[in-house]
């Protein structure tokens, strides 16, 4: 099976680049070029030096001693929590600085949810002395203000958006009307392999690196050559790409990909992509996505700031369609249950888009000598608010 895009963009029946006239030379410029960037020995030798001093790769493979015990088997966390800035996004906004560097644009622009990204796409522009600006959902400003002050602080232009749901959808349609009223001197970092071709492969490309020190990681701590599952949330689904992409031709190793189902799957209230969507095309791509009868997408939920899309990449959508990726959901509560058990098992407060991965261990049936990765995509220290009234809330409930 051959997993890789093909040379018109497509995985599959997915993919593509369904875009305005105005918007095709911006993407015309990164297809011609993207390759042939990424293959260039100093572009290689100036990205791998970023990751290793700058961002602090490779990440960790830990064992998670107590949370094996727990669920008897074996668990590793790849902790790219411990990334500078918190998270997997600084592996790609590295890479794409570097590439917009080289086209000679001196704007960037991003779309954020969870801030993570935003953060990440700030820190580069900083560090290259790039203006940047992040279109952000006004409710996710509200409920991941400690990224937003971080953006600013690192002298990003952080732009409300209150159209739509006011999330990560609305903010996605904003970058993108940037980008075509500024084609020149733009260039727009796409945070997750969404969007038109090249983004989804050129994303994938640059988060590989997470299952690339996987591969001799695991030989390292566990033994064995290869694991039996690994693990990730999705949302866009860049830090699962990323998780699975040196795996995708093992067929020994069992991907898993976990969605947000809010409140439930069937309670309209769900961001399970998978369960809830259909094919149709958002931000440029045919992918699997939520949308009504008459083809009008659906807002999204979940509790996740990061996860509340409501369509997925297309390499996510092809991998359902033949097999290669088992796709799961767990709701808010469940997530958030995991969050609180790692933390008290391991010492390590999770983002809650990694809380949906760990919720589900809990639903598969392991084997006491199973080897188990879960790619903790990034820490909680954004999501402390929503953890803290959920522990109000549950104190409150415990005292009546």
């Amino acid at each position: 099976m051959n997993y890789n895009v093909d040379e018109n963009g497509y995985y599959g029946e997915f993919g593509g680049a369904f875009i305005p006239e105005m918007m095709y030379p911006n993407v015309k410029e990164l297809k011609d070029n993207y390759i042939k960037i990424l293959n260039d020995p100093d572009f290689i030798d100036e990205f791998r030096s970023l990751l290793k001093h700058y961002v602090g790769r490779p990440s960790p493979l830990y064992f998670a001693k107590r949370l094996s015990a727990y669920y008897n088997t074996k668990i590793f966390l790849k902790r790219e929590d411990l990334n500078h800035t918190g998270a997997h996004k600084i592996n790609n906004t590295v890479g794409q600085i570097l590439i917009a560097k080289r086209l000679g644009k001196t704007r960037i622009i991003a779309e954020t949810g969870a801030g993570q990204h935003g953060v990440a796409t700030a820190t580069v522009c900083a560090l290259m002395g790039l203006k940047c600006i992040v279109y952000m959902g006004e409710v996710d400003i509200a409920r991941q203000e400690p990224n937003v002050l971080r953006m600013k602080m690192l002298g990003a232009e952080v732009v409300p958006v209150l159209s739509g749901n006011r999330t990560l959808k609305d903010a996605t349609n904003e970058a993108i009307r940037d980008w075509i009223s500024n084609p020149i001197d733009t260039h727009y970092i796409i945070g997750s392999v969404v969007g038109p071709h090249p983004y989804p492969d050129l994303v994938a490309r640059l988060q590989s690196v997470i299952s690339e020190e996987m591969k001799y990681q695991v030989k390292e701590v566990s033994g064995k050559e290869n694991p039996d599952y690994v693990v990730a949330c999705v949302g866009g689904g860049s830090n699962a790409i990323g998780s699975f992409f040196h795996y995708l031709n093992d067929e020994d190793v069992k991907l898993v990909a976990v969605e947000a189902a809010g409140k439930g799957v069937l309670t309209g209230e769900t961001a399970a992509t998978m369960v809830a969507g259909r094919p149709g095309i958002i931000h440029g791509s045919r992918t699997m996505l939520m949308q009504d009868a008459d083809g009008q997408i659906t807002e999204p939920y979940s509790i996740s700031a990061g996860l509340d899309y409501p369509g997925i990449g297309p390499v996510h959508s092809f991998l359902h369609k033949v097999n290669r990726v088992i796709f799961g959901n767990v709701t808010d509560d469940e997530a958030l249950e995991a969050a609180f058990l790692l933390t008290r098992f391991e010492g390590i407060v999770p983002a809650l888009e990694s809380a949906h991965a760990l919720a589900y261990l809990g639903k598969i049936k392991f084997r006491e000598d199973d080897v188990v990765v879960v790619t903790v995509s990034g820490r909680g220290d954004k999501d402390m608010s929503t953890y803290i009234k959920y522990m109000d809330l549950k104190d409150s409930a415990n005292n009546e």
